[in-house]
């Protein structure tokens, strides 16, 4: 065999090596060999990422637990502090929240070069409080209102300065009105008012709720609360149906199973708290607090009451009458708009900020973003909570602030003084005023 026939021989068996099923096995270990060669090239750098994003899950975790005792410890110890600190408790909280919702639309760049703009939110801010807030609180300090005449003056024209104030406001901003800014300003002029409404004007019923009894502030809280709770446990273990578009994660069953959960737990709830005078006794000063406050003559939802049960229930249980508190009716239709209607406040502010593409409303609370975050569905439970009062619960009985404040803002002066020598002759008539004082009181009163 010749030199070249042996070459010839030597290349069709490398070809038909090429060809063989071992040879292919050959280049697709290499192949996978080197593939993994550069997975493992780059696994370090994705197990470190893996790493980080689980301690960055972990500390948020972490951040977020102690926040939330933080503001459980918070919120029982000021609500152990009595009427006022709720109250100014509340106050802060709209003002933080009302910051957050105007923020949504401001614009730094925008903002300086309109300078009035940002000062127009806190103007209309300071004015709706005196228009909702002013005469709620000054029953409680009518002896140094009345023995001030600024102070009288702004209580006796209280409704006709509110409106000059509101009327300067909008005679302010349309004077500010800017050529090219003009979409801009009116953006934020109703941004303000929708803050107004929603976070303002509810924030003001739910101090009326304070003053009602505190009862009628912790409680309707403590239900959207325990709803929400629920809801995640009902969701997660029930879940399957989507309830709303706006709020993928929000199904029906956890919806449907936390409404039965909150009536349930809302019933045994007020079956505790009810019993305590400090939560349920009307605001008389606003000094009080847990450990030094007046009793009172409760509210007859607060007695219990016997009711005679209809036949055909007489027939299956052999029971007549009953006997419960009727607070514990009024407790499940809190439970019931905490569960159904309550949580749209929430759907509201996320559709809110899907709006503007932000996550938090703020980054006020660690692990938990903004306050609106928190507290989006406790203005719709706390308006409604004061008009079902309202409507359904008060005696409407009146009391010594609101006669008082009938007399000074009815009666001219004379008449004024003509009552009180009749009050001082129905006291020297019961022995409680002497002849001897009555003729000074009356000398001094003519003089």
């Amino acid at each position: 065999m010749s030199s070249k026939e042996k070459l010839t021989l030597l290349q069709k068996d490398k070809k038909q090596a090429k060809g063989s099923p071992l040879a292919e096995n050959s280049n697709s270990n290499s192949s996978t060999t080197t593939t993994l060669a550069k997975e493992n090239a780059k696994s370090p750098a994705s197990a470190d990422r893996v790493v980080n994003e689980r301690e960055k899950k972990k500390e948020a975790f972490v951040t977020r637990t102690i926040w939330t005792f933080v503001m459980i410890g918070g919120f029982f110890a000021v609500l152990a502090s009595g009427h006022l600190p709720l109250i100014i408790f509340v106050l802060v909280m709209q003002f933080l929240i009302f910051k957050e919702v105007i923020a949504l639309t401001s614009e730094p760049a925008r903002d300086r070069q309109i300078p009035w703009n940002r000062s127009l939110h806190w103007y209309f801010l300071v004015t709706t409080w005196y228009y909702l807030d002013f005469p709620a609180l000054f029953d409680f300090f009518q002896e140094s209102v009345y023995s001030s005449k600024f102070l009288t003056l702004l209580v006796l024209n209280h409704k006709f300065i509110s409106y000059s104030l509101y009327i300067a406001g909008f005679v302010f901003f349309v004077w500010t009105l800017k050529k090219g800014y003009y979409k801009f300003q009116f953006a934020q002029l109703c941004v303000t008012h929708m803050a107004l409404v929603l976070v303002v004007f509810q924030a003001h019923l739910i101090i009326g709720n304070i003053l009602n009894g505190i009862i009628w502030f912790f409680l309707p809280a403590t239900l959207v609360i325990v709803n929400d709770i629920f809801a995640y446990l009902c969701g997660i273990t029930f879940g399957r149906t989507q309830l709303i578009e706006i709020s993928p994660k929000k199904t029906v069953e956890g919806f449907v199973g936390a409404w039965i959960c909150t009536g349930i737990a809302g019933v045994i709830a007020s079956h505790i708290l009810s019993k305590s005078d400090y939560l349920i006794c009307p605001a008389v000063n606003l000094s009080t607090h847990l450990y030094n406050f007046p009793h009172c003559e409760p509210n007859p939802v607060f007695i219990p009451q016997v009711y005679q049960l209809p036949a055909n229930i007489v027939e299956l249980t052999g029971l007549e009458i009953i006997t419960f508190k009727p607070f514990y009716f009024h407790t499940a239709i809190l439970a019931t708009f905490a569960s159904l209607i309550a949580p749209f406040g929430g759907f509201f502010a996320s559709g809110l900020k899907r709006a503007f593409g932000i996550k938090d409303f703020g980054d006020t609370i660690p692990g938990h973003g903004g306050l609106t975050d928190r507290f989006d569905c406790q203005f719709l439970m706390g308006s409604f909570t004061y008009l079902y009062y309202q409507t359904f619960i008060t005696n409407r009985s009146m009391n010594l602030g609101n006669i008082l404040q009938m007399a000074i803002m009815n009666l001219s002066l004379p008449q004024l003084l003509q009552l009180s020598k009749s009050l001082l002759r129905y006291l020297n008539r019961e022995d409680i005023i002497s002849d001897e004082k009555l003729e000074a009181i009356f000398v001094l009163l003519e003089n």
